[in-house]
């Protein structure tokens, strides 16, 4: 599954200072380029975390209803905006999830090409449902260490602040998140191959 690449370079995040601190000035166009900038970031990282279009679309709006508010008093503190910008989110993701009181599966990711055949795309359908299950049994933490490295390509620095937890102990849950979704997709491995030889 390809996905694009998340990470914002070294200029968008000086851009953001700028634009954070015009938005903290009640300058309403840099909010809408920021949104601009972010919203399809976010909306993707919480659909992934929270299995759920509709809830990533009210998860995104109050990760940037949080930006308008809170802009005045951000500081880059030694991290980045876009750093701060998925702690808000992956936290907004746990309060809804810890409401909703269960895992739901994550988000399928990229659809299939139209040129593909109907029998292969509903196999990719099998296994991306397969991968999402496997994904929505590890743990919350392995999870969301995934979803942040893999999915979103932010460097394990990032990841590690994002998650409030050290680089080791990131690597370490990546490395147990890996081990778990291989043993789960190896439990799965005659439905995931199917009829194929």
């Amino acid at each position: 599954m390809n996905l694009p690449r998340m990470r914002p370079s070294d200029a968008d995040s000086d851009d953001d200072q700028a634009l954070v601190r015009r938005i903290g000035a009640g300058d309403r166009a840099a909010c809408a380029a920021l949104v601009d900038r972010y919203l399809s970031r976010i909306h993707a990282f919480a659909a992934r975390v929270l299995g759920d279009p509709a809830d990533a679309e009210e998860v995104a709006q109050d990760v940037f209803l949080r930006v308008w508010e809170h802009a005045a008093r951000w500081r880059p503190q030694g991290a980045r905006f876009s750093t701060w910008l998925y702690q808000v989110a992956l936290n907004a993701c746990r309060d809804r999830l810890r409401r909703r009181r269960e895992l739901l599966p994550l988000d399928e990711g990229a659809a299939a090409s139209p040129e593909q055949s109907p029998e292969w795309r509903m196999q990719e359908a099998s296994v991306s449902a397969r991968v999402r299950d496997a994904m929505s049994e590890l743990p919350e933490r392995q999870r969301e260490a995934l979803v942040l490295c893999h999915f979103h390509e932010l460097p394990q620095a990032e990841a590690a602040v994002v998650l409030g937890v050290s680089v080791d102990a990131l690597e370490s849950l990546l490395a147990r998140g890996r081990r778990g979704l291989r043993q789960r997709l190896l439990d799965e491995r005659p439905h995931l191959t199917g009829d194929l030889p």
